[in-house]
């Protein structure tokens, strides 16, 4: 034990000499050295945790053990406490909400963003119960009631040309000989005719499928497994409509415009206002 407590005592003399704000250590006893041990494994992931979650340049630890200090000798100081409280959640409300709120608003659109001064104005108002420009109430209202008229028209703006390209393929597939309509802008094409029943929307299918973007690549898909089983009513409105005019048997190629598919949602492989191309196989239907 005693080996180790001077290794100890000479790790801290180390830290001591490289970092002016860590505390001097009294490693006499059993329970001092179980204490700087406790303290020291409680930091393991905790460059990380400050990287990643906290977005702490890690490059000033120096600055980030200064304020850890302070903390530790506030103690009960309920005036501190509430001061290091407000930094906390300014931190995370301007590198964590903020980014979030535009991410969900704007997508991958980075030339448009929220008001960030606004954001805190408002925070700090509502805080202090200082209700002069809006109520908490008739702000939550405004948020439920304008948020996604706001955010489809700033993807409308970021994602025009691919609105425009899923309109004009759609035209041209309305021109072909030998497809028909859905209703509703949807339009399908037969490869095989089926005999079988035809779904109710609330009804369970068993389906093959492909999905593809109108540039051809495939974004989903079963075909060479096993058939998928849902609810007819549990997909975009154009695959419900084959899916509930298809008799059983039938594989039809339907072509689905973005109003009929994800509209304005982000969906990762499938960007805002694309038109999408389904081949749908209906192999069965579950009551």
């Amino acid at each position: 034990m005693k080996k180790i407590t001077l290794f100890i005592a000479a790790a801290v003399a180390m830290i001591m000499a490289s970092c002016n704000q860590a505390p001097s250590a009294s490693l006499k006893t059993d329970v001092d050295t179980l204490s700087y041990a406790i303290g020291m494994a409680q930091t393991n992931g905790l460059k990380d945790y400050l990287s990643m979650r906290m977005g702490v340049d890690t490059t000033y630890i120096d600055e980030f053990l200064q304020g850890f200090s302070e903390g530790v000798k506030a103690g009960e100081d309920k005036k501190k406490a509430a001061y290091y409280a407000g930094i906390q959640i300014g931190q995370q409300v301007s590198q964590g909400m903020v980014q979030n709120i535009n991410q969900m608003i704007f997508g991958e659109d980075s030339t448009q963003t929220i008001n960030a001064n606004n954001v805190y104005a408002g925070f700090m108002a509502a805080v202090a119960g200082v209700e002069t420009v809006m109520s908490v109430d008739s702000a939550q209202a405004f948020v439920q009631t304008r948020m996604d008229a706001i955010r489809e028209a700033a993807r409308a703006k970021a994602y025009a040309e691919n609105k425009q390209k899923g309109e004009e393929y759609m035209a041209s597939i309305a021109k072909l000989d030998d497809v028909k309509e859905l209703g509703n802008g949807v339009y399908y094409q037969v490869i095989t005719e089926g005999t079988g029943a035809v779904a109710a929307d609330t009804c369970s299918v068993k389906v093959h499928y492909e999905g593809k973007l109108i540039d051809g690549t495939v974004f989903d898909g079963n075909m060479d497994g096993e058939p998928a089983v849902f609810k007819a009513n549990q997909v975009i409105p154009g695959f419900k409509a084959a899916l509930t005019t298809m008799p059983v048997g039938s594989k039809w190629i339907v072509y689905i415009p973005q109003d009929q598919a994800y509209g304005a949602q982000d969906m990762g492989n499938i960007k805002p206002f694309s038109a999408l191309t389904f081949t749908i196989q209906l192999e069965g239907i579950e009551e």
